[in-house]
């Protein structure tokens, strides 16, 4: 740079200091298109997992296998081709989905990613997405969905109990008083 465009720019000392800016600002412009594609990414999956084909493929698959899930220590080697297939069938309908949602999508790159942004993630999601992955949260997956469908699901409806935080009235609320209410 000769002296002519160092004068252009604002002085000799503060040249380094614009081009520092400039280089900073760079990176936070890839950094933001990172997070906006990565954001769009979740935004996708979160579309993908409410619509019905994704919602009917896990629940026919999870109505298919969850007999043979049980809340042993042990795992039993009837898990595994269970596991590779839910990995095959789901996985790869999510993958498909998102590479006709965002071109150019690439699965590695997006698993790399969410390690990385993994406290970002909504709780749903991740553990969603971890079904994928963990074989032990695939697992307690299965074990929930049996005991919900067997009615050992944790039910707290009866051990409720509403109270007032005004002064005015510290009677409790039960599911018995909340008809008065009406």
């Amino acid at each position: 740079m000769d002296v002519k465009e160092r004068h252009l720019l604002g002085g000799g000392e503060n040249i380094v200091d614009m081009v520092d800016l400039e280089e900073e600002n760079f990176a936070v412009s890839n950094s933001s298109d990172a997070d906006a594609a990565f954001d769009a990414v979740i935004g996708s999956i979160e579309d993908i997992i409410m619509e019905d084909d994704f919602q009917n493929l896990q629940q026919n698959f999870m109505e298919k296998h969850y007999l043979e899930f049980d809340n042993s220590e042990e795992n039993k080697l009837a898990y595994t081709p269970i596991f590779n297939e839910y990995i095959e069938l789901l996985e790869k309908h999510l993958e498909q989905q998102l590479m006709e949602r965002i071109p150019g999508f690439n699965m590695n790159t997006f698993t790399h990613l969410l390690k990385q942004h993994k406290d970002e993630v909504s709780g749903d999601i991740f553990d969603m997405l971890l079904t994928f992955t963990d074989f032990m949260a695939f697992k307690e997956m299965f074990i929930d969905y049996r005991a919900e469908r067997e009615g050992r699901g944790l039910d707290l409806s009866q051990g409720l109990v509403v109270r007032s935080l005004s002064s005015t009235s510290s009677k409790p609320i039960t599911s018995r008083s909340t008809a008065q209410l009406k």
